[in-house]
Protein backbone atom coordinates (compact mmCIF):
# COMPACT_ATOMS: atom_id res chain seq x y z
CA UNK A 1 0.00 0.00 0.00
CA UNK A 2 1.36 3.50 -0.82
CA UNK A 3 0.32 6.83 0.17
CA UNK A 4 1.42 10.27 -0.59
CA UNK A 5 -0.86 13.50 -0.35
CA UNK A 6 -0.62 17.01 0.62
CA UNK A 7 -2.77 20.41 0.40
CA UNK A 8 -4.96 22.46 2.78
CA UNK A 9 -7.13 21.24 5.82
CA UNK A 10 -9.37 23.18 7.56
CA UNK A 11 -10.38 22.20 11.26
CA UNK A 12 -13.35 23.09 13.05
CA UNK A 13 -14.63 22.07 16.60
CA UNK A 14 -16.79 22.69 19.57
CA UNK A 15 -13.95 23.90 21.96
CA UNK A 16 -12.96 27.12 22.67
CA UNK A 17 -10.24 29.16 20.59
CA UNK A 18 -6.77 27.14 20.18
CA UNK A 19 -8.67 23.13 21.43
CA UNK A 20 -7.13 21.82 24.22
CA UNK A 21 -6.84 18.69 22.16
CA UNK A 22 -4.04 19.94 20.70
CA UNK A 23 -2.30 20.46 23.93
CA UNK A 24 -3.20 16.99 25.11
CA UNK A 25 -6.07 18.00 27.50
CA UNK A 26 -9.40 17.02 27.60
CA UNK A 27 -12.08 19.68 24.96
CA UNK A 28 -13.57 22.44 26.89
CA UNK A 29 -17.08 20.94 27.28
CA UNK A 30 -16.17 17.03 28.11
CA UNK A 31 -17.16 16.14 25.28
CA UNK A 32 -16.02 16.37 21.16
CA UNK A 33 -18.07 17.23 17.82
CA UNK A 34 -16.13 18.77 15.23
CA UNK A 35 -14.18 17.28 12.13
CA UNK A 36 -11.77 18.42 9.06
CA UNK A 37 -12.09 19.02 5.66
CA UNK A 38 -8.80 18.33 3.29
CA UNK A 39 -8.10 19.53 0.22
CA UNK A 40 -5.88 17.28 -1.76
CA UNK A 41 -3.75 19.39 -3.93
CA UNK A 42 -1.63 16.46 -4.92
CA UNK A 43 -2.09 12.88 -4.22
CA UNK A 44 -1.98 9.49 -5.18
CA UNK A 45 -3.04 6.48 -2.88
CA UNK A 46 -1.88 3.05 -4.52
CA UNK A 47 -2.09 3.49 -8.36
CA UNK A 48 -4.61 6.30 -8.17
CA UNK A 49 -4.00 9.64 -8.54
CA UNK A 50 -6.43 11.83 -6.79
CA UNK A 51 -5.08 15.27 -6.88
CA UNK A 52 -7.61 18.31 -6.90
CA UNK A 53 -10.03 16.37 -4.62
CA UNK A 54 -11.81 16.95 -1.49
CA UNK A 55 -12.66 14.55 1.37
CA UNK A 56 -13.84 15.43 4.82
CA UNK A 57 -15.17 13.50 8.11
CA UNK A 58 -17.20 15.20 11.06
CA UNK A 59 -17.79 12.94 14.42
CA UNK A 60 -19.44 13.50 18.05
CA UNK A 61 -17.43 11.86 20.61
CA UNK A 62 -18.88 11.49 24.26
CA UNK A 63 -15.42 12.32 25.70
CA UNK A 64 -12.58 13.08 24.42
CA UNK A 65 -11.32 12.00 20.81
CA UNK A 66 -9.08 8.96 22.29
CA UNK A 67 -11.10 7.52 24.74
CA UNK A 68 -13.80 6.62 21.50
CA UNK A 69 -17.04 5.89 21.02
CA UNK A 70 -17.95 8.30 18.45
CA UNK A 71 -19.84 8.38 15.56
CA UNK A 72 -18.76 9.59 12.05
CA UNK A 73 -19.53 10.78 8.89
CA UNK A 74 -17.32 11.55 5.91
CA UNK A 75 -17.81 13.10 2.59
CA UNK A 76 -15.96 12.90 -0.61
CA UNK A 77 -15.87 15.09 -3.79
CA UNK A 78 -18.57 14.20 -6.52
CA UNK A 79 -15.90 14.98 -9.02
CA UNK A 80 -14.22 11.87 -8.35
CA UNK A 81 -14.87 8.82 -10.48
CA UNK A 82 -15.67 5.31 -9.54
CA UNK A 83 -11.60 4.33 -8.92
CA UNK A 84 -10.75 7.58 -7.25
CA UNK A 85 -14.33 6.69 -4.80
CA UNK A 86 -12.50 3.81 -4.01
CA UNK A 87 -9.61 4.92 -3.03
CA UNK A 88 -10.89 8.23 -1.28
CA UNK A 89 -13.33 5.46 0.71
CA UNK A 90 -9.77 3.51 1.56
CA UNK A 91 -8.20 6.40 2.87
CA UNK A 92 -11.24 7.89 5.11
CA UNK A 93 -11.42 4.08 6.04
CA UNK A 94 -7.47 3.98 7.60
CA UNK A 95 -6.49 1.22 5.61
CA UNK A 96 -3.80 3.47 3.67
CA UNK A 97 -2.30 5.41 7.06
CA UNK A 98 -2.27 9.24 7.22
CA UNK A 99 -4.29 10.56 10.34
CA UNK A 100 -7.38 8.10 9.82
CA UNK A 101 -5.10 5.22 10.52
CA UNK A 102 -5.57 6.46 14.23
CA UNK A 103 -8.89 8.10 14.42
CA UNK A 104 -10.70 4.98 12.85
CA UNK A 105 -10.23 3.40 15.84
CA UNK A 106 -12.53 5.94 17.76
CA UNK A 107 -15.59 6.01 16.39
CA UNK A 108 -18.05 3.92 14.05
CA UNK A 109 -18.10 5.35 10.09
CA UNK A 110 -20.67 6.06 8.08
CA UNK A 111 -19.90 4.82 4.05
CA UNK A 112 -19.20 8.21 2.16
CA UNK A 113 -21.54 10.39 1.31
CA UNK A 114 -21.05 12.31 -2.29
CA UNK A 115 -21.59 16.20 -2.06
CA UNK A 116 -19.86 18.87 -4.69
CA UNK A 117 -17.49 20.66 -2.47
CA UNK A 118 -17.60 24.47 -2.62
CA UNK A 119 -14.34 26.12 -1.53
CA UNK A 120 -12.73 29.05 -1.33
CA UNK A 121 -9.32 28.96 0.26
CA UNK A 122 -8.87 32.12 1.59
CA UNK A 123 -6.43 31.81 4.39
CA UNK A 124 -8.43 33.18 7.62
CA UNK A 125 -11.57 33.79 5.71
CA UNK A 126 -11.61 30.99 3.92
CA UNK A 127 -15.13 28.55 3.44
CA UNK A 128 -16.62 25.83 2.69
CA UNK A 129 -20.14 24.28 1.56
CA UNK A 130 -20.52 20.07 1.53
CA UNK A 131 -23.96 20.43 -0.72
CA UNK A 132 -26.55 20.95 1.86
CA UNK A 133 -24.93 18.74 4.92
CA UNK A 134 -21.66 21.21 6.25
CA UNK A 135 -21.30 24.61 6.02
CA UNK A 136 -17.98 26.13 7.71
CA UNK A 137 -16.85 29.99 6.92
CA UNK A 138 -13.57 30.98 9.27
CA UNK A 139 -13.29 34.12 10.56
CA UNK A 140 -10.02 36.32 12.15
CA UNK A 141 -9.69 35.90 15.90
CA UNK A 142 -10.24 39.53 17.92
CA UNK A 143 -8.99 40.73 20.85
CA UNK A 144 -12.19 40.98 23.74
CA UNK A 145 -10.98 44.78 24.66
CA UNK A 146 -10.16 46.03 22.23
CA UNK A 147 -11.62 43.87 19.01
CA UNK A 148 -8.52 44.53 16.86
CA UNK A 149 -8.03 41.47 14.79
CA UNK A 150 -5.43 38.57 16.07
CA UNK A 151 -3.59 35.46 14.06
CA UNK A 152 -2.27 33.31 16.36
CA UNK A 153 -0.46 30.25 14.74
CA UNK A 154 0.49 27.07 16.70
CA UNK A 155 3.98 24.44 15.98
CA UNK A 156 3.05 20.83 17.03
CA UNK A 157 6.24 19.03 16.10
CA UNK A 158 4.42 15.80 16.90
CA UNK A 159 0.77 16.49 15.24
CA UNK A 160 -1.23 14.12 13.59
CA UNK A 161 -3.07 16.58 11.14
CA UNK A 162 -1.14 19.13 10.98
CA UNK A 163 2.77 20.36 12.21
CA UNK A 164 1.79 24.14 12.03
CA UNK A 165 -1.89 25.92 12.00
CA UNK A 166 -3.54 29.47 11.68
CA UNK A 167 -6.09 29.70 14.42
CA UNK A 168 -9.28 30.81 13.68
CA UNK A 169 -12.85 31.33 14.87
CA UNK A 170 -15.58 29.86 13.03
CA UNK A 171 -18.22 32.59 11.93
CA UNK A 172 -20.19 29.88 10.74
CA UNK A 173 -19.83 26.04 11.80
CA UNK A 174 -22.96 24.08 11.16
CA UNK A 175 -23.33 20.36 10.29
CA UNK A 176 -26.44 18.44 8.92
CA UNK A 177 -27.48 14.25 8.99
CA UNK A 178 -26.63 11.68 10.93
CA UNK A 179 -23.97 13.71 13.10
CA UNK A 180 -25.77 17.18 13.51
CA UNK A 181 -24.38 20.29 15.42
CA UNK A 182 -24.30 24.05 15.71
CA UNK A 183 -20.90 25.36 16.82
CA UNK A 184 -20.59 28.49 15.05
CA UNK A 185 -18.20 30.84 16.98
CA UNK A 186 -16.13 28.32 18.31
CA UNK A 187 -13.12 27.26 17.26
CA UNK A 188 -11.33 26.40 14.23
CA UNK A 189 -8.12 26.78 12.01
CA UNK A 190 -5.93 26.21 8.36
CA UNK A 191 -2.46 24.25 7.53
CA UNK A 192 -1.12 22.42 5.11
CA UNK A 193 -0.45 18.41 5.33
CA UNK A 194 1.42 16.15 3.58
CA UNK A 195 0.87 12.71 4.74
CA UNK A 196 3.11 9.68 3.40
Amino acid sequence: MALRVKGDVLIACNCDWGCPCNFQATPTRGHCEGGWVWLIEEGQVDDVRVSALGIALFAKWPGAIHHGGGQAVCYVDERADNAQRAALRRLLRGEVGGPWGLFNKTYDLAEPIMVPFDVTLAAHVSKVKLGDAVHLELQKMRNPVTQAEIHPEVVLPEGLVVKRGNLTASKVFTCHGDVQFDHSGQYSAFGRFDYA
